[in-house]
């Protein structure tokens, strides 16, 4: 597998919209919960551990080769939001035509036909690191590192944080993401033997309650 591959779809400047969304910290600066790089670490931890360990667990399934309807129907049921499904979908629509031109896949054409309006971020991912020849525990570190580094980005223009600062949480966050990337991968495997009912369905009730607050603001400065 190229790891080449790997730098690219992970890299930020990729063109899949991710720089379009705070992953919910724009929400959690309002609100005072993220103030200073500490509060923003505690904040990054909580998503690795619940949106993030379910977006790996899917990205990793669908790496493996897990029918992608099915993966998207455990998304949609992992995503009480109405708010968030719809920006995981945007997303997801978005990823998909970034990924079809850099790596044209059979299988990403197939998916862009059954989800004419987007299937999920994380089901996308999956098959976009399939297709270009990366494995499951790529497709999870991508979709854990988005899930914290997103957050992180956003909060040094919300906040002014110093990047740096910023910086030093996603590496501090380092082998904490290796942890829960494993665990997801591990869950992937398993729903490949006994269904998508064996994938995580960690719980952020907050970070839902927030998004539908966030949808309803008439001026902000992120999607999501």
């Amino acid at each position: 597998m190229s790891r080449a591959a790997l730098l690219v779809l992970a890299d930020g400047r990729f063109p899949a919209g991710g720089h379009a969304h705070s992953g919910g910290a724009e929400a959690a600066v309002r609100a005072g919960r993220i103030t200073d790089a500490a509060t923003l670490a505690e904040f990054c931890r909580g998503r690795l551990h619940t949106a993030g360990l379910v977006a790996g667990a899917l990205a990793a399934a669908a790496a493996l080769g897990t029918d992608p309807g099915e993966l998207d129907a455990a998304a949609d049921a992992r995503t009480p939001s109405p708010a968030l499904r719809g920006v995981a979908r945007r997303l997801g629509r978005q990823l998909l035509r970034a990924a079809r031109t850099t790596w044209p896949s059979p299988e990403l054409d197939a998916l862009a036909a059954a989800f004419p309006k987007g299937a999920h971020q994380p089901v996308v991912l999956g098959l976009a690191a399939r297709a270009a020849g990366l494995g499951p525990a790529d497709a999870a570190h991508c979709a854990l590192y988005e899930s914290v580094s997103g957050p992180a980005t956003a909060t040094v223009r919300l906040l002014s944080l110093d990047p740096f600062d910023a910086t030093g949480v996603l590496a501090r966050l380092a082998p904490e993401l290796d942890r829960v990337a494993d665990a997801a991968v591990e869950a992937a495997r398993r729903a490949a033997a006994e269904g998508v009912d064996a994938l995580p369905a960690g719980s952020a009730p907050l970070l839902e309650v927030m998004a539908e607050a966030h949808a309803a603001w008439p001026v902000r400065l992120f999607a999501s």
